[in-house]
């Protein structure tokens, strides 16, 4: 998807139309492993007490081979940054595309 430079758009500190440079977010560093749905977290929550799992806390069940496929684009977000105030804003709605080009 082909994407230009610069446009218009209103910027609401200047709170006029003004000329904005078009950037992409970048997709930032990896976070810590902390893992929200782990077994070890929900035992120390006491998300299980008495005797036995319920039926809950068991082991997951085999992923079906239609479930393996993974999704060929990514949601890329545009941000633009006002050439007036220098001030910074994310688009309202990320693109899902495979690749966008800025030109």
């Amino acid at each position: 998807m082909k994407v230009p430079k610069t446009t218009k758009r209103f910027c609401p500190k200047c709170k006029k139309r003004t000329e904005q440079k078009i950037d992409l977010v970048g997709t930032g560093s990896k976070r810590g492993t902390l893992k929200r749905g782990s077994l070890v977290r929900a035992k120390l929550r006491g998300a299980m007490p008495g005797k036995g799992n319920k039926g809950k806390f068991g082991s997951k069940k085999a992923i079906k081979s239609w479930k393996r496929k993974t999704k060929v684009t990514t949601r890329k977000v545009l941000i633009y940054t006002c050439k007036e105030c220098k001030k910074s804003r994310h688009a309202k709605n990320s693109r899902r595309v495979s690749r966008i080009a800025i030109e």
